[in-house]
């Protein structure tokens, strides 16, 4: 079929960075998928997502079908039931979502079609982060496109099916990456983190039976269902299924984003697609999945980037878009920058997240002045240990210190080094 291709995510897009119409999508085998879900039954879809070892492209990782599967389900089900397309996207770094709205919205709305009827929701959201206005206007008018195809709706194509799908721009903050946040704000409440347990899949939106899944994971579903898990699999290069965006920004010769076999290593996606360092510029490290990943060194280069890989190697793939650090960017200035953001996005509900995180980003910042001591290092190093996984309500904070730690670690003698000369050298070799 003329839609199975080895890039399903990228493979038809235009040139002219436009987006594709329905007719257009359509005759590269969109919505071939949901017509063929439409045959299956709700399990046999989820069966087949989880024997594709789709796993969450927002970052977690976890298997897809098998997330879809903790959904009651049946004619004593809660309803109604909800599906979200997580669409914030606010992890600094991070610009393949948008990509994937702003090129192939039909795509997207196909999957989240898929996913809706392997639950059984009648309701579907894409919760859209405020500042991606074109994204927001491309998906409208798909959406309107979709429903005047009869692919939502009542009685959809015939199958009986339902759908009602709808764009909500929300006014937007990184901790609505957190699924339970963004379902609070989504309800129109404050953006904080639930409890877990109940978690969302039983009661989410409106305390019903919930799934929220990121843009990219949805954009796989429908060729997924169209080629079968197997032919998904065999687009990987690793044990994790399917092919990934990937992207790399920093001062190499090519920043941008490259859809590439689940597995990839780090150094092909940096010298071969990204074409190495600008001129002028030598490698330092790489963050490899946002800003909430550990460094990686020239040594550990050659990871694959999937998640168990990158796991091993002692950091997380989270969302798969590299920044670069060259040997001219002080790697202090650096953790200070992303920690007075993560200090900014806090949403405030815990105390060790709201007051610590504000606490590492002023004494970064009075260590890049010239203003630090020599206990300071050990002082950071506690905070790492007090904000990590358990000791706070989300995971905002153990995501915040995961650079730091490593940071900590790896540039040891730079921090040392600006405490002695009380300053930047960087700056001061600069004049």
């Amino acid at each position: 079929m003329e839609g199975l291709t080895e890039k399903p995510l990228t493979g038809h897009l235009k040139p002219d960075g436009e987006a594709l119409d329905i007719s257009e999508y359509e005759g590269y085998g969109g919505y071939e998928g949901l017509r063929k879900a439409l045959r299956m039954g709700h399990s046999e879809i989820q069966k087949e997502v989880k024997e594709a070892n789709l796993r969450g492209r927002g970052g977690a990782g976890f298997n897809t079908g098998l997330k879809w599967s903790f959904v009651p389900m049946g004619k004593d089900a809660p309803r109604p039931k909800y599906l979200v397309a997580n669409a914030d996207e606010m992890e600094p770094g991070t610009f393949k979502d948008r990509f994937l709205l702003e090129r192939n919205p039909h795509l997207i709305i196909e999957g989240m079609i898929i996913a809706s009827f392997a639950i059984e929701a009648e309701t579907a959201f894409v919760f859209l982060r405020w500042e991606y206005t074109l994204a927001a206007k491309r998906m409208r008018r798909a959406i309107a496109e979709a429903y005047e195809r009869g692919y939502l709706g009542r009685n959809m194509l015939g199958s009986g099916f339902n759908l009602d799908l709808r764009v909500h721009v929300s006014a937007g903050r990184y901790i609505c990456g957190e699924e339970t946040a963004l379902l609070n704000a989504l309800e129109g409440r404050r953006a904080v983190p639930r409890s877990k347990p109940p978690f969302p899949q039983t009661s989410g939106l409106w305390g019903r039976p919930t799934v929220v899944n990121n843009v990219e994971t949805l954009s796989n579903v429908p060729h997924i269902i169209t080629g079968g898990a197997e032919w998904y699999r065999k687009l990987s290069r690793s044990g994790d299924g399917g092919t990934k965006l990937f992207g790399v920004s920093g001062r190499v010769k090519r920043p941008g984003l490259w859809e590439l076999p689940m597995g990839t290593t780090a150094r092909e996606i940096l010298e071969e697609h990204a074409g190495g360092m600008a001129d002028g510029f030598s490698f330092r490290c790489l963050i490899p999945g946002g800003a909430s990943t550990e460094f990686i060194c020239e040594e550990g280069l050659d990871v694959k980037m999937d998640f168990d890989s990158v796991q091993k190697a002692g950091s997380r793939l989270g969302t798969g878009t590299m920044i670069v650090l060259d040997h001219t960017v002080c790697p202090i200035a650096a953790l200070h920058n992303l920690e007075r953001f993560f200090a900014e996005e806090s949403c405030g509900w815990c105390t060790p997240c709201r007051e610590g995180l504000p606490w590492v980003a002023r004494l970064l910042g009075a260590i890049e002045d010239g203003e630090g001591e020599p206990g300071d290092i050990e002082t950071l190093r506690e905070h790492t240990r007090s904000l990590w996984v358990g000791k706070t309500y989300c995971a905002l904070a153990p995501g915040a210190m995961e650079p730091l730690k490593s940071g900590l670690a790896i540039f040891r003698e730079d921090f040392e080094r600006h405490i002695r000369e009380k300053g930047c050298p960087s700056k001061r070799e600069r004049g």
